[in-house]
Formats: structure tokens, C-alpha cells, sequence
């Protein structure tokens, strides 16, 4: 692991058991640690004194060596929470006691109270008044100007809310407001869940630490645990097997809203998309399950790649749907304004080249104002389309493909027109199943352009998409 991803790992220990994420010294620590400094180098670097840092350590030393039941210190930091990440059994505290391979919180009578997030909205039960709503969102990204998805939200609503809809996903390229979408859609449908949950596996955990870290918010919310038959499972009222994934219990006794960010991260680099990092398999079993068993939940992914189980379980008529979100179109036109762009009447052809995305379009709007002192004329007159810091952001899609996906996009980005898959192109080397295979993997990260025509259908790459591809992958004055 690398020192983020030990970084957030201990993080996500430290928040399961005490309901609070490190703070900025105790992250300055364990990098510094991670990164072989001495106690005085860290001190130095955060303006106070060694021994300062060296009680702020002790203590964290101690919180990480409850926490994981044996003993933490500086030397043997990085070597403890790998082996966390390599196991698949996670007793944190004593607030979890352990059926199977799994913890489950005890009697909520018995668990210590945990200070909330400021986020966080828990109004308590009072009496024997029935379970009100309980949030937990303290990762959802807080809600800015929301730009013109009408159609999108209420399509969104009518499945969550009146087709029963378990299991969907929101999924589209960088940039394209899957995260704003969905934050919109939080607000505006929280009120009908028991239980709402939203959480960033951007730096994903093994699913049995997410689990049991969502399982920790159903129990600060007063959630009663389900209690183990005489072999020591848990059975659904329901009857039905969660196949060991104890988060399903909750899903079928109350009606919650979980929402997980940057799900495409639990998949491989390198590989055709919906291909799991080794270890986490399993998130591919807990997604099918979700659209499988009967509840009346919901689990929304949002991801920049169409989750295989979606693909394989989604349907007209079935609890499994998929939004590919798309550009904002004329709807574009107010990030152009806040962005203080004259020259209205080209704001359509600016708006086409970027296709509506609205962080590309924030990011050019603002390379115009400082470059072209916000001439859209003198911007658009250069044939050649300007990137700028697009392309770093584009860099987080593309380092994610397979080399097979690089060569067709390298072919498609050499290509005039939108072409159909009716042949293989031969300097691919590619044989038609494998060609096949790529197409749809692209589809799916939702980097190509599919065009009807009839009975037919063309690919292409969007305006974009081909000028990245060309300056990063294509030589066109190679033999390929």
C-alpha cells in the first residue's frame, strides 16, 4: 500500500470506533512516520514542539493498538495495517461482537455514546414514538449550483420511489455531475428512508470494513441488532440467505437510502472495465445480491464505469436500473454566464465541442478569461481544440484502460467519420471477440459516441476524447 492508502485505512479504523475522523496532526504523524521522519523532523515541519508530537503520537499509538487488538507503535505501523487490509476478520472494539467472519454492534443500550458529525442528522427516538429519519453524510459533498437534470432527477425519483428500483447506478465520464446529480437527489427524497448513508470509497476498503462501518451508523441510529439462530446466523425475517453479507440484514428490515461515491475504484487498472481488484470480489457479490433479494431499500453507485452486475441484472421491468448521464446541453449556457462569457450566440458551439460536461466546460471557461480575456471568437478561431487542465483530469479515465482499449481508442481517434464494427480493423491485431469485448468495455466507461443511422450503428469519440487520445497516444506519422 501506498502511504495514502495507509493513510486512509487508518483513517477509516479510527472513524468505525469512535465515530471521528483523524485530524490534520494525527495525519501529519502518520505520514511522517510512514515516511521514515523523526518525531523532531515532524515537529519542525508543523511549527510546534517534539514533545508535543510525541504525546499526540502516544495517544494515537494506543487508540490504533485497541483498535486493532495488538500493539501499534512507529516501528511496525505500516506492517499492522497491511496485515488489516489482508484479513478478513475485523474485530474492532467492543462494541462489535463476532458472528461467523462478520461484527455486528451489541445491544445499542450497551454502546458508548459517539459525539456526531457536524453533518450528521440524528433526531433521537423519544418515548415509544416509531424510528424517525437518520443521515449519515458526512461524506456527501455539499450542495452547489445545480444546473438544469429535470428530466434526470425525475426519472430517478419516479424508480426510487414508485417502481421499487434496489439497485442503481449513476454512471457517466469525469466531470459529467454524477456526484451532483445524486447530492440533489439526497435532498430532494431523504424524507421517505428510514435510514440515509452516503460514503466515498474513493480509497475503497475491503467490503467487510465498509460493512461493518455502515453497520456502526444503523447502530448509532438505533438500529437493534438481528439476533443469530442456534448455529449462530443471522436469518432474515424474510427467510432469505444474504449469502454472509450482513449488511443485506439492514437493507430488508428498513427502508434506507446508501449511497456509495468513485465505485469504479474497486475495479482493476490495466483490465476491461467491471474486472474487481483482486480482493474485492465480494462487491460484486453484495451489488448482485442487492438487485436479487427482496427489500424495500435502495443502493445507489455512482461510478465513471457501468458496474457489470448492472449490466447483466438491469431491465424495463426489473428493480435493477442504470443512468448514463449525459452533457447538460443549452442548459450548459449559465456555467458560460457565471463564468462571465460574452459572445452569446457562440455559447451552442462551445458548448457542443465539450459536450455539455460541466466541469470541462468550468475549466475552459476559465482557461478563455485568462488566456483570451474571455473572447469566445479568438478561442474558437484555432482549429486545433485547446485542452489545457483537461488533460490532467483526463489522465484518471485513461491510465485505467487495458493496452487493447488504448489501441482502439488510438483507431478511433484516427478516423474522419464514425465507423460501424462490421469488420476488424487489421493493425489491431485484435481477433473479432476480443475486438467485441474492447467496444463494449469503452461503452461502458462511456468513451465512445454510439450513432444510429437507420438500422445501423456507428462509433466515434467526441471532440475531446480524439484530441486527447491524439496527443497522448496517437503518432500519426507512425505505421500503426
Amino acid at each position: 500500500m501506498d502511504v495514502q492508502e495507509v493513510l486512509k485505512l487508518a483513517d477509516d479504523l479510527v472513524f468505525i470506533n469512535t465515530g471521528k475522523h483523524l485530524d490534520n496532526l494525527q495525519e501529519v504523524i502518520l505520514r511522517g512516520t510512514l515516511q521514515g521522519q523523526k518525531y523532531s523532523k515532524i515537529a519542525e515541519e508543523s511549527h510546534c514542539s517534539e514533545g508535543h508530537i510525541k504525546d499526540i503520537a502516544s495517544a494515537l499509538w494506543k487508540l490504533l493498538s485497541e483498535v486493532l487488538g495488538e500493539e501499534v507503535n512507529k516501528a511496525n505501523l505500516r506492517v499492522r495495517l497491511e496485515q488489516v487490509k489482508l484479513s478478513n476478520l475485523w474485530n474492532f472494539n467492543k462494541d462489535f461482537v463476532h458472528i461467523g467472519n462478520v461484527n455486528f454492534c451489541e445491544n445499542n443500550s450497551h454502546s458508548p455514546k459517539v459525539p456526531n458529525s457536524p453533518t450528521d442528522e440524528e433526531p433521537l427516538n423519544k418515548g415509544n414514538t416509531e424510528p424517525k429519519l437518520r443521515q449519515f453524510l458526512a461524506e456527501m459533498p455539499k450542495s452547489g449550483i445545480f444546473y438544469d437534470r429535470t428530466s434526470e432527477l425525475t426519472t430517478l425519483k419516479q424508480w426510487i420511489l414508485h417502481e421499487n428500483t434496489r439497485l442503481l447506478a449513476i454512471h457517466g465520464i469525469v466531470g459529467i455531475g454524477k456526484t451532483a446529480l445524486a447530492t440533489q437527489l439526497v435532498e430532494q427524497i431523504k424524507h421517505e428512508f428510514d435510514f440515509v448513508i452516503w460514503r466515498s470509497i474513493a480509497t475503497p476498503p475491503p467490503l467487510p470494513i465498509l460493512q461493518t462501518s455502515i453497520i456502526k451508523f444503523f447502530c448509532r441510529g438505533g438500529a437493534p441488532v438481528p439476533a443469530p439462530n442456534a448455529d449462530g446466523v443471522v436469518v432474515p425475517e424474510n427467510g432469505a440467505t444474504t449469502g454472509g453479507l450482513p449488511l443485506l440484514n439492514y437493507l430488508q428490515k428498513y427502508r434506507c437510502l446508501l449511497i456509495l461515491d468513485d465505485v469504479q475504484m474497486v475495479n482493476s487498472s490495466g483490465q476491461l472495465a467491471g474486472n474487481y481488484q483482486p480482493g474485492y470480489e465480494d462487491y460484486g457479490t453484495l451489488f448482485r445480491q442487492v438487485g436479487e433479494l427482496f427489500h424495500n431499500s435502495c443502493l445507489v453507485l455512482l461510478s465513471s464505469e457501468k458496474p457489470r452486475e448492472i449490466a447483466a441484472l438491469e431491465g424495463k421491468n426489473q428493480p435493477v436500473r442504470s443512468l448514463q448521464l449525459n452533457g447538460l446541453g443549452a442548459g450548459a449556457g449559465e456555467i458560460l454566464r457565471e463564468k462571465g462569457l460574452a459572445e452569446h450566440e457562440k455559447w451552442s458551439e462551445l458548448i457542443e465541442q465539450y459536450r455539455g460536461n460541466p466541469l470541462w466546460l468550468k475549466i475552459v471557461a476559465t482557461m478563455i478569461q485568462d488566456l483570451f480575456n474571455g473572447s469566445l471568437s479568438e478561442f474558437l478561431s484555432d482549429d486545433t481544440l485547446f485542452l489545457g487542465d483537461l488533460e490532467s483530469l483526463l489522465h484518471q479515465p485513461f491510465n485505467r484502460l487495458s493496452e487493447s482499449e488504448k489501441q482502439v481508442m488510438s483507431w478511433l481517434a484516427s478516423e474522419t467519420a464514425p465507423v460501424s464494427l462490421s469488420k476488424v480493423p487489421e493493425n489491431l491485431q485484435l481477433s473479432r471477440s476480443q475486438f467485441l469485448k474492447v467496444m463494449q468495455s469503452l461503452g461502458r466507461r462511456s468513451l465512445v459516441e454510439k450513432i444510429q443511422e437507420g438500422d445501423r450503428t456507428f462509433f466515434t469519440l467526441d471532440p475531446v476524447l480524439k484530441e486527447y487520445v491524439k496527443t497522448n497516444y496517437f503518432n500519426p506519422n507512425s505505421d500503426s
